[in-house]
């Protein structure tokens, strides 16, 4: 594209960037399925600006409070933007236009795209929801759960499987059990020449390394201690579906914690990520000691356990008696892992302070992705330093 079509179109972008308050100055006049990409565009972020030809009236961005006129918004957003756009601008329609409140209805919730953040909102909406929009609240956070789980499923199982299996091998292994690569490659230090056969050798098998007869007892336990405060709404999605995958294998024994100013055991729920789900309470208070005190009455083998605790680390409890129940799971032999999130937006606002002192406890405190969840359980179950990512707290 070349001359004067090149030109126009660079002026059909920046009017469609800029709107139609900023955009005076490109002479462009959206038409068709630009003005309806304008339109959608203007209902969430108008703020006030005109409508899209010349000489319109002035009208504020805004949905009102009718439910056809969502509805019909989010059919158009749905057809004229691509998913993830879809997503962020759903978020930030329920920020911005108080879509949260029309969530409640089930015709809203069928028009919307289902994403994680959405499962976020109406987890919060849970205690106000109807129940005639209850089953159709559980379809939509189904449908997220289950794709989560497809993506990140097998995946976390074959890392933590090796890691499992690296943690139990046998430090005096039985003939047939020796992992004979291993071993040759763990003594070639003790390489010892032949005499007389002309640079030939061998290698002195000093330390034998091999794995303990497969069997389906429990090698390690899992404790994950999820803060579900609103600011935490993703990480709780994530971490319920992480707990179901990990509650699947069975050489992992896995609690499932969440707390706010109360603890809330889910372990018996852990079979189904929308039981969890709706089990939890977005919002309210915080108190870590609290949650981390009842972790600790459940732990029975310190040396074969990591404790996952999920936090932005905003403490409304005993502030230094949370840092020192942290420090007592880690001298007991507990691998004690932080996680500012599990979420693929990054960390929220925490607290450093209190990121600092577990950091000087060995417990860096950090943001952590969806994706690099079952590295960190892995490095966790092997005793091995954690793969921070280089923005972490």
């Amino acid at each position: 594209m070349t001359g004067a079509s090149g030109d126009d179109e660079r002026l059909r972008r920046w009017r469609m960037v800029l709107g139609a308050d900023g955009a005076e100055g490109t002479g462009h006049t959206p038409t068709g399925r630009d003005a309806a990409m304008d339109g959608a565009l203007s209902t969430l972020y108008g703020g006030g600006r005109r409508q899209s030809g010349r000489g319109g009236s002035e009208r504020s961005a805004g949905l009102g409070a009718s439910a056809p006129s969502v509805a019909r918004w989010l059919g158009d957003i749905r057809t004229y933007f691509p998913v993830p756009v879809v997503q962020v601008m759903q978020r930030d329609a329920i920020d911005r236009l108080g879509l949260a409140a029309l969530l409640l209805e089930p015709e809203m919730l069928e028009a919307v795209e289902p994403d994680v953040h959405l499962v976020g909102a109406l987890l919060a909406l849970d205690k106000a929801m109807p129940e005639t929009t209850r089953e159709t609240a559980r379809a939509v956070v189904r449908k997220v759960t289950e794709d989560l789980e497809r993506r990140l499923a097998t995946r976390t199982r074959a890392v933590l499987t090796g890691a499992l299996d690296r943690s139990a091998r046998a430090r005096r292994p039985r003939h047939r059990d020796i992992d004979w690569d291993r071993t040759i490659r763990a003594n070639l230090r003790n390489y010892v020449p032949l005499p007389g056969q002309h640079g030939a050798g061998t290698v002195v098998p000093e330390r034998l390394v091999g794995y303990g007869r497969t069997d389906r007892s429990v090698k390690k336990d899992v404790i994950l201690c999820v803060d579900q405060s609103g600011s935490m709404a993703s990480s709780v999605v994530h971490a319920s579906v992480f707990g179901a995958v990990l509650a699947s294998m069975r050489t992992l024994s896995t609690r499932l914690v969440v707390f706010d100013t109360s603890v809330v055991d889910l372990t018996d729920q852990l079979d189904d990520p929308v039981d969890v789900l709706f089990g939890t309470r977005l919002g309210g208070g915080t108190d870590i000691n609290r949650a981390l005190a009842y972790c600790q009455s459940r732990i029975t083998r310190p040396a074969e356990t990591v404790v996952v605790l999920i936090s932005d680390l905003h403490e409304g409890g005993i502030r230094d008696e949370m840092v020192r129940r942290a420090a007592a799971m880690k001298a007991s032999g507990v691998q004690f892992v932080t996680l500012l999130a599990l979420s693929d937006e990054g960390a929220p606002s925490y607290d450093r302070e209190h990121a600092a002192a577990l950091a000087a406890l060995g417990a860096p405190a950090f943001a952590c992705t969806p994706d690099l969840f079952p590295e960190v359980m892995a490095a966790a179950l092997e005793r091995r330093p954690l793969p921070i990512p280089d923005h972490g707290g």
